[in-house]
């Protein structure tokens, strides 16, 4: 029998009792739409979870908190420890920061704000480090400064400041939250004091030369003030009182490797040289090992689901063979192979697998998107209207090849059995109508 008239055989039994065979593959079809909606919950998370990371840190980056010394313990890094650093393989740049965490006013014209993170770095290295701008240049003088997205929004008049009181007692009222400062920023003087520890005002001017880039999240705000390390000796005692120019210590060191590809061979050599790191690649890790093991037992009661549908195929196929005794009989009579029938068998079991596995598929990419529609709008109402940026499901390929491997294989297993016992008829006994 040619394979042509093996599948055509194969549909005529199966339009015999099509009720029957409908209830098997929606049996297949609800197991491996289960599987996949299951699993795509321990996708989504792990997407998720994976792209807030990566948002909040570059990948290149690997952050340098300080060298493990046997005597002193932990110590921070220093001057004399970049240079070790930087000749490190595999490195593009090296950012070293020092904060001013002392109370700032900034002024502009006739406004005013408070509460600004004072960065002192080496401009050189930001921009080796591909620190992105959202206009203006990075700048060329010691008294040029970069400010953050939301700077301006940040330098009120004293009537823009009783509104946003206004607006924070009661922000469901008539008042609205100021805008701040809307006109251009580049190439303004502003005038910064710091408040230091005696109670001193120290003043100083710089001129914004550059805007840095909006953040990734909108809930974010940088009102961030970098300043070119040029200034770093005159702006000192801001930092401590006993600063000491020939070892400087940093608050943040941050290395970044050429590539992505490198990061891990980076983060090792640092590791190796007994420096204390920590790069997006040791969080992935860790994170993906959790989730990984978090999907596999999601995919675990999918398949119990699977398994489930599969004595629906058992069933039928058990019941075909019944059906069919006779069929079997004339069959075997006529020069039959017993591989030949029980070939039928199985493509029969493995087409419902096949059509249920199509069906599940498509249904729980419909569901997958109603939940990552639904579900994110339920969460904000309960949030009283803020915005939740979340994935609820992810269907990858992988997942999807993975589910109607084990729904077709399942499938195939079921009727492997109803298959061999069809093959052990009797002849004779078949032609009588008999088991």
């Amino acid at each position: 029998m040619k394979f042509k008239d093996q599948v055509a055989f194969v549909r005529q039994n199966m339009k015999k009792n099509r009720l029957r065979v409908f209830m098997t593959i929606l049996a297949t079809t609800m197991g491996c739409a289960f599987l996949i909606v299951l699993a795509s919950i321990g996708f989504g998370f792990q997407k998720t979870a994976t792209d807030e990371i990566q948002k909040q840190q570059l990948l290149t980056e690997v952050k340098v908190e300080g060298k493990e010394d046997k005597e002193k313990g932990a110590l921070p890094v220093s001057s004399g420890m970049i240079e070790d650093i930087e000749k490190t393989e595999g490195i593009k740049a090296v950012v070293k920061r020092n904060q001013i965490d002392l109370p700032v006013t900034a002024k502009l014209k006739e406004r005013s704000g408070e509460n600004f993170s004072s960065i002192i770095t080496d401009m050189d290295q930001e921009k080796k480090a591909n620190l992105t701008l959202d206009r203006g240049r990075m700048p060329e003088k010691a008294d040029e400064i970069v400010v953050g997205y939301h700077f301006g929004n940040m330098l009120l008049t004293d009537e823009e400041r009783k509104q946003l009181q206004a607006f924070e007692n009661n922000p469901e009222g008539e008042a609205k939250q100021p805008a701040g400062y809307t006109d251009e920023l580049l190439n303004k003087e502003v005038v910064f004091i710091y408040t230091d520890a005696d109670g001193k005002d120290k003043t100083y001017t710089f001129t914004i030369a550059g805007v840095a880039k909006k953040p990734a999240r909108d809930y974010l705000q940088d009102t961030n003030v970098m300043i070119d390390d040029r200034m770093l000796k005159e702006l000192a005692p801001l930092i401590d009182p006993e600063f000491n120019p020939d070892q400087i210590t940093y608050s943040t060191v941050n290395a970044y490797a050429e590539s992505i590809g490198q990061v891990d061979g980076l983060t090792k050599a640092l590791k190796e040289k007994g420096y204390l790191v920590y790069s997006i690649t040791e969080e992935l890790e860790s994170m993906n090992l959790f989730f990984n093991a978090f999907k596999a037992g999601l995919i675990f009661v999918g398949t119990v689901a699977v398994l489930i549908a599969s004595i629906g195929i058992f069933n039928t196929m058990t019941m075909a063979v019944t059906e069919r005794t006779q069929q079997i009989g004339i069959m075997k009579a006529i020069g039959a192979q017993p591989k030949m029938i029980r070939r039928l068998f199985l493509m029969e079991c493995a087409w419902i697998g096949v059509a249920g596995a199509a069906i599940g598929v498509l249904l729980s990419y419909g569901i997958s998107f109603a939940a990552n529609q639904i579900i994110p709008m339920i969460l904000e109402s309960a949030a009283g209207g803020e915005s939740i940026d979340m994935q609820i499901s992810y269907i990858p390929v992988s997942l999807v090849l993975i589910a109607s491997a084990i729904s077709i294989g399942v499938a195939i297993l079921s009727g492997l059995r109803p298959a061999v016992k069809a093959t052990n008829i009797n002849v004779l006994s078949a032609l009588r109508r008999e088991m």
